[in-house]
């Protein structure tokens, strides 16, 4: 199992990737620290882990505050021992707008939920795995905002695109503690962000090479690579996973 005795914290663990990647770390041995904003939710991942045999904690909360960014952490110490990883996974895509008429407040939270969540994590989770003796931190990043430009996402793009950024200073500045830090770059997901409709799914699947989107699963076995320790010479990317969409022009 490729998490085997590990503890790792996921957020935007009550749906969408991050339910989908708690169930698959799970299920590769990993005891998890489940986090976002709907308790009721976290609670029915939680059950459904420890119904197969898992273990999952979670604590409800809003990663736009860095109190709650300990409090996982201090969860993970406490509940299982020590932290081994962290897929920082919540995110919002804002109100969408030309950044001209983009309400000041749009931007701010968009960066809040995306960006500052992940300063935030890091200042927790970076002790934590030094005091582990090394570890993997993953954020989820985005191709908007890296490889394309769509209208009305500047704030998401600029929230999405810092986040390689960081992960390419932390894994510089922690490599030598056996640290590694990645940002994952998804495509189109199926998911509850993606909405409801089908015209819309059927314009987004021909931007990608496979024509399809992605299922919630496969960006959480991307996920599992990077934290596991068949990535163990990885760290500082920006892992694309987006179906071909980087490389689909027409």
């Amino acid at each position: 199992m490729l998490l085997d005795g590990k503890t790792i914290i996921v957020t935007g663990a009550s749906s969408g990737i991050g339910a989908a990647a708690a169930r698959i770390f799970a299920a590769e041995g990993a005891r998890l620290v489940l986090g976002a904003r709907r308790s009721d939710m976290l609670e029915e991942v939680a059950r459904d882990i420890e119904a197969k045999g898992g273990e999952a904690v979670f604590i409800a909360g809003n990663v736009e505050h860095s109190h709650y960014a300990a409090e996982m952490v201090t969860l993970a110490e406490s509940h299982f021992g020590g932290l081994d990883g962290a897929f920082n996974n919540a995110g919002t895509t804002g109100d969408l707008s030309p950044v001209p008429d983009m309400d000041e407040a749009n931007w701010r939270k968009v960066l809040a939920v995306n960006l500052d969540s992940a300063f935030h994590a890091a200042r927790h989770q970076v002790p934590a795995l030094q005091r582990r003796g090394g570890g993997s931190i993953v954020f989820t990043s985005s191709f908007v905002g890296h490889t394309i430009g769509l209208p009305g996402m500047g704030a998401y793009a600029a929230s999405k695109a810092g986040l390689i950024g960081l992960a390419q200073v932390l894994a510089v500045e922690h490599g030598p503690e056996n640290i590694r830090v990645n940002a994952l770059l998804p495509g189109g997901t199926m998911t509850a962000m993606a909405g409801d409709d089908a015209g819309f799914h059927e314009v987004v699947r021909g931007f990608h090479a496979l024509k399809r989107l992605a299922e919630p699963a496969e960006i959480a076995r991307a996920a599992l690579f990077l934290l596991s320790d068949h990535g163990s010479f990885v760290t500082g990317s920006a892992m694309i996973a987006d179906g071909g969409n980087s490389v689909t022009k027409a």
